[in-house]
């Protein structure tokens, strides 16, 4: 097993939600509090990066072209080549939450939750949701009293679905019913102990793989046992989120956070003394496991 620094320092504050397009060959990640969305070109080995402004938290591909983006609490849609930005629907309108993590079902359901306002030694308990969004059902509500609605995955047979909400440090698992889009009988599968589980995706084999903020590692979990499997150190104890790509989606993509603009008082400067590669994008190879492809937006 190896890892190494893909990106050096890519993301100025909470690098997340990397996507790897098996049709382009790149990797989409956000830059959340900076407002940029980045889109990295295996062949060449080029980080592009488009301003959009606002809290930008996700970027994932559509199947009908463009992307599908969140931008504080706006679902939209994006076309990288001419940067226009359309927004698709605006959730809780009126509150101090914000989109966070989302992932796409294999039917292109949206799936993507939101959080409270975050403050220097905590967050807004309880103020977060989990939705689904597709253009024939628009936005439905799964869950609420959610605090930091984070990653998402589902088994490779499709009926079950996993969700992490990082305060708590646990992973629910639920039911899933792929034709309806229904979710149900929640049970935690996962407690972790080490850091804040944070983003995840999910191999061939149903193993969860977790990025642990604070803790500087992705965990490989058993979801039936809720046991660990495998440890990979990451040399930035920001470890944000995770998914698997490369030619045979063998190599593991790993995302971490710079400066947290918006709850504390370290400068990037100061955190990159202390830390010279936070912010960095990671890739481990050689774990002998392959992920499942990630979906895109119908």
């Amino acid at each position: 097993m190896s890892v190494e620094v893909l990106i050096k320092n890519g993301a100025e504050t909470i690098g997340e939600g990397p996507h790897w397009d098996g049709d382009t060959g790149t990797l989409l990640f956000v830059d959340i509090f900076k407002g940029d969305v980045h889109r990295w070109k295996s062949a060449t080995g080029v980080d592009e990066k488009i301003h959009l402004g606002g809290s930008i938290t996700f970027i994932i591909p559509c199947k009908k072209g463009g992307y599908i983006v969140g931008q504080s609490k706006n679902i939209c849609h994006f076309d990288w080549d001419t940067q226009k930005l359309t927004t698709l629907h605006t959730v809780e309108e009126g509150t101090t939450t914000r989109l966070n993590d989302a992932k796409c079902d294999r039917n292109g359901r949206l799936w993507a939750g939101t959080m409270g306002m975050e403050y220097k030694d905590s967050v807004d308990m309880k103020r977060g949701s989990l939705y689904s969004f597709d253009s024939i059902s628009g936005l439905r509500s799964h869950m609420d009293s959610v605090t930091v609605a984070n990653g998402i995955a589902w088994s490779a047979d499709n009926n079950t679905m996993f969700f992490i909400d990082s305060p708590l440090k646990v992973i629910y698992a639920f039911d899933f019913d792929a034709e309806s889009g229904n979710i149900n009988n929640r049970r935690v599968a996962i407690h972790v102990e080490n850091g804040f589980p944070d983003g995840m995706t999910i191999d061939t084999e149903d193993k969860l793989w977790v990025a642990c903020f604070s803790a500087g590692r992705v965990v490989r979990y058993d979801p039936q046992s809720g046991k660990e499997l495998q440890v990979v150190e990451i040399p930035s104890k920001r470890t944000t989120s995770c998914c698997f790509g490369g030619d045979n989606f063998e190599d593991l993509y790993v995302t971490s956070c710079a400066a947290h603009v918006s709850v504390e008082d370290l400068s990037l400067e100061q955190v990159l003394k202390e830390e010279p590669l936070a912010g960095s994008v990671f890739r481990v190879t050689g774990l002998g496991v392959r992920g499942q492809a990630a979906n895109k937006y119908a």
